[in-house]
């Protein structure tokens, strides 16, 4: 049994729980950005990003505007706003099962046999003798079974925030000074 105590303490959960607030960290990091990088672009301005096909290479997006009331305004100026998210919710879930058996069994058998005769196998001639044998016979087995199972689950939760207010106020002075 002291293999299973060992195998429970196997399992890295500080290195699990680190691992995943690294993730999240930069997870949120990469959406913060996208986030950063749409509101240039509904701001219409254009953007270099990393072109995904060759990480060595930069991409240029286009500002938005639409043409309107015979004016050329941006996204923002319209009224729209990026959205930005948030992880709220991380769940890691670990479920083990170990189990170790042992079985022993012990099996003993006996056999006797008799037998009798005389001088020259004729009865009553020159004497006799009688011979009894006893075999015994002991076997031992030991069996041993051993199961480890394990599932694991990571969940996390990202939803949308809204627009902070200082991006709202300084949108709105942007559009008032054009």
């Amino acid at each position: 049994m002291a293999t299973v105590g060992r195998d429970l303490l196997d399992v890295p959960f500080p290195e699990m729980i680190q691992k995943l607030g690294l993730s999240i960290a930069e997870a949120q990091y990469a959406l913060d950005e996208v986030g950063i990088r749409l509101t240039q672009i509904m701001a219409g301005e254009d953007v270099e990003i990393p072109d995904p096909d060759n990480p060595d290479d930069t991409m240029k997006i286009s500002g938005t505007s639409v043409k309107f009331g015979g004016e050329q305004l941006s996204m923002m100026e319209l009224g729209f706003t990026p959205t930005f998210y948030q992880f709220v919710d991380s769940i890691i879930e670990v479920k083990i099962s170990i189990s170790m058996t042992t079985e022993t069994e012990r099996e003993t058998s006996r056999k006797s046999f008799a037998a009798s005769g005389g001088f020259a196998g004729i009865p009553g001639i020159g004497g006799g003798a009688k011979m009894k044998a006893s075999s015994v016979s002991a076997s031992y087995a030991a069996k041993y079974q051993y199961t480890a199972e394990g599932s694991s689950l990571l969940r996390t939760k990202l939803v949308t925030v809204p627009t902070p207010s200082v991006l709202e106020e300084r949108i709105r002075a942007l559009v008032e000074s054009d």
